[in-house]
C-alpha cells in the first residue's frame, strides 16, 4: 500500500524464514493489498502510477517467493495445465500476473506467456503442454476483439474441443465471451480460480 518494493520483498524474506506459507502469505496479504488498492482506484482516490507501483512491490516480493511455492508444489499432484497472457496489443499486466500467481497457488501448472501475446504463441503453447485451458486477458476495447482469434486459429487447429478458454480484463463482459464462445468469463483473479476449479470438478 506504500508502493515500497524494498519492505515487500524483505517482509516475504522474513515470513520464508519464520516458515509461513508462501501461499498464504501471497493470497492473504500481497494479493489482498492488490484488491485494496484496486478498489481505491475504482473510488478515484488512486491513479495508474500508483496501481503500477504497488504491483511492482507485490511482484518483486513473489520473486522472492516463487522458488518455494513452486518447490511446495511439485510435491502435489497438478490439477491441470493453463497457458495464460495479456492479448496480442496490449501491454498491461497486472491484472494477469495476479491471476497467474492465483492459479499456481491453487495448484495449477502455469505457463505465462507475458504480455502483447501473438495469437499463434497461445496456440502453439497449448498444443506443446496439452494445455487444459488457454486464458487471455485484455484491458483495452480495441485488443479484447483479438481474443475472438484464439476462438477461429483453435478451430483451424482442430484443437477447440479439447480444451477450454477463459477471457477477463476491464473491459470484457460475460456477454462478451457468450458472443466469441469462450467457455469461463473471470471478474477477478478470485473468480478465475474459482471457475476453473469448477470447470475440472465438471470434467470429473
Amino acid at each position: 500500500m506504500e508502493f515500497d518494493d524494498r519492505a515487500a520483498t524483505q517482509v516475504a524474506e522474513e515470513a520464508l524464514d519464520a516458515g509461513i506459507s508462501p501461499a498464504e502469505l501471497i493470497e492473504d496479504g500481497y494479493t489482498a493489498a492488490m484488491n485494496e488498492v484496486g478498489e481505491l482506484f475504482a473510488k478515484g482516490k488512486m491513479f495508474l502510477p500508483h496501481v503500477i507501483a504497488a504491483s511492482e512491490a507485490m511482484q518483486g516480493a513473489i520473486k522472492t517467493l516463487m522458488p518455494e511455492l513452486e518447490r511446495t508444489n511439485a510435491q502435489t499432484k497438478s490439477k491441470g495445465t493453463i497457458v495464460i497472457g495479456t492479448i496480442e496489443g496490449d501491454i498491461h499486466s497486472i491484472g494477469k500476473d495476479i491471476v497467474a500467481t492465483m492459479l499456481r497457488i491453487a495448484g495449477y501448472k502455469v505457463y505465462d506467456l507475458g504480455s502483447d501475446v501473438p495469437i499463434m504463441s497461445y496456440i502453439e503453447k497449448a498444443k506443446e503442454v496439452k494445455a487444459d485451458i488457454i486464458a487471455s486477458s485484455a484491458l483495452m476495447s480495441i485488443t479484447m476483439i483479438n481474443q475472438i482469434q484464439i476462438e477461429e486459429q483453435l478451430k483451424e487447429a482442430g484443437l477447440r474441443a479439447s480444451l477450454k478458454t477463459m477471457v477477463g480484463g476491464a473491459p470484457v463482459t460475460l456477454e462478451w465471451a457468450r458472443r466469441i464462445g469462450a467457455d469461463i468469463y473471470a471478474e477477478n483473479a478470485g473468480d478465475a480460480v474459482s471457475k476453473i476449479n469448477a470447470s475440472f470438478r465438471e470434467k470429473t
